[in-house]
């Protein structure tokens, strides 16, 4: 028998094809992510002669959340997929929810993020009172022996994109490890478990353009997913049985509060705005 056939990256392969594999593909489980804070399995997962590496996260294994009493982790992870294919900008890799060796859980592409070269370099910290050029302010941090340094991320367009789907889905927990930068130039978000909340829950340490105006591009994205959203709408179709019917009516509101202000949103000061720890 031969060797299954490896697909290639996203940028050769459509999204179809990841999203036919993960969904029907044979999961083999390889090994568990350790460092991870819920049931968390590195799988392969093979069909009709092709084979690509994705993680399975089962419901079985997720920790309960006082905050987040209604739905499933895995759910919401979906539920951003969905809305990132629907802004057309591809942040989220293809993610499906499934049956699997531990019961239902989501099944995610591996992404293999690029480990060292200039696209990789996101964040930093710097010894500067000013972010600098191409560079965007987040917070002072502490550094050890009463010093701070600046931590900034990269005035990058793929961040700033993330920035927004961030904003839509109310991201919790936007933290350095969850960014992916690829060999391919792309950039990807992991880990959505903790968004949808009805309650305003976003932090992240994408807020350099806080305040800013939104990009005429993030408007015109901003307004498809409001004509998405409306009852009917295909994205409120593919939502519906991944979040409750209240997560949905907040993630209308929240389009709609983007449109409005027509700015990046700031912190609200009723919820730590940094993730812990921020990496």
């Amino acid at each position: 028998m031969s060797a299954p056939e490896r697909i290639p990256p996203r940028s050769v392969t459509p999204d179809g094809a990841f999203v036919e594999l993960l969904a029907r593909g044979e999961l083999t489980v390889r090994g568990r992510i350790r460092d991870a804070s819920n049931a968390a399995l590195f799988c392969t997962v093979a069909l009709d002669g092709r084979e690509a590496s994705c993680v399975y996260k089962p419901v079985a294994g997720e920790r309960p959340l006082w905050d987040f009493p209604d739905g499933t982790l895995a759910g919401r992870e979906v539920a951003a997929y969905e809305v990132s294919e629907a802004t057309g900008w591809g942040l989220v890799p293809p993610t499906v929810l499934r049956d699997g060796p531990y019961g239902e859980g989501m099944v995610q592409l591996w992404i293999e993020a690029t480990p060292d070269g200039d696209d990789a370099e996101l964040l930093a910290l710097i010894n500067a009172e000013e972010p600098g050029p191409g560079w965007k302010a987040i917070a002072l941090a502490e550094v050890g022996e009463g010093r701070t340094a600046l931590l900034v991320h990269a005035d990058d367009e793929r961040l700033r994109r993330l920035a927004v789907l961030d904003a839509v889905i109310n991201n919790a927990d936007r933290k350095g490890g969850h960014l992916l930068p690829t060999s391919q130039g792309r950039l990807y978000g992991i880990d959505h478990g903790v968004t949808f909340n009805v309650d305003d829950k976003l932090r992240t340490l994408l807020w350099g353009w806080a305040g800013e105006p939104l990009p005429p591009e993030s408007l015109d994205v901003l307004k498809g997913l409001k004509d998405a959203l409306s009852d009917g709408g295909r994205l409120a179709v593919r939502l519906a049985g991944l979040i409750t019917p209240a997560e949905i009516d907040a993630t209308r509101a929240r389009v709609d509060a983007l449109l409005a202000s027509g700015t990046h949103p700031e912190p609200n000061g009723d919820w730590p705005a940094i993730p812990w720890p921020p990496v």
